[in-house]
């Protein structure tokens, strides 16, 4: 029996524990608008508040332990992202193998395929100990007749004194020209992440986990 009951994830303070279609979203949407008048931009940030919208949803929609993101207007522009933790249990006999990652984790949900850049790597969480991630640039689709790109990295965290479950900590940001830094980002935030017990002591680091 797992001793993990919980977990924590420390996100920015920027970030917002909220569901971000509320008030929040349209003040900094408000914000944006006003920072332009080139009606192109004006249009650009329309379609990342609408991405924005259809993420909290789509969090809600499938379950997220936590959901989390950000809007935030810096002297450069807008920077958007988001954040969501989800349990997966793998099929009976199955393993988390580079096979089983390549067929259900990753792919773009508006074309079914796999994303050029993606990649499937192991990292060392530093409260957890190794787990799989996979990056790329998914397609995701809003409506009917509109995808938008994202960048995304999930990381399979490994549930203590389980073999079939895990926590996947999943962020996307719409901001593709800033792919190193996204990628860096959110990178730091995964790190932070810990199992904790019911009495909220962390987990240590499983033997065996590769830390």
């Amino acid at each position: 029996m797992s001793t993990a009951q919980r977990f924590l994830l420390d996100i920015p303070d920027q970030w917002q524990q909220i569901d971000l279609t509320g008030e929040e979203m349209a003040r900094v949407r408000a914000q944006a608008l006003a920072s332009t008048d080139d009606p192109r931009a004006k249009a650009e940030i329309n379609d990342m508040f609408r991405q924005g919208r259809e993420v909290s949803r789509a969090a809600r929609r499938y379950g997220a332990l936590l959901a989390s993101g950000t809007a935030t207007m810096y002297p450069e522009g807008l920077f958007m992202a988001y954040g969501m933790v989800f349990a997966v249990t793998t099929p009976a006999g199955q393993e988390l193998t580079l096979p089983v990652l390549s067929a259900q984790v990753g792919v773009s949900s508006a074309t079914g395929s796999v994303p050029k850049d993606r990649a499937i790597t192991s990292v060392k969480v530093p409260h957890v100990g190794t787990a799989a991630r996979v990056t790329g640039t998914e397609v995701t689709r809003l409506t009917g007749d509109i995808d938008v790109k994202l960048l995304t990295m999930h990381t399979m965290m490994p549930v203590p004194g389980t073999t079939q479950d895990f926590l996947v900590v999943t962020l996307a940001s719409p901001n593709l020209p800033l792919k190193n830094e996204v990628y860096d980002l959110f990178d730091a935030i995964t790190s932070t992440f810990r199992f904790l017990t019911a009495d909220g002591e962390q987990v240590p680091v499983q033997v065996g986990s590769g830390a």
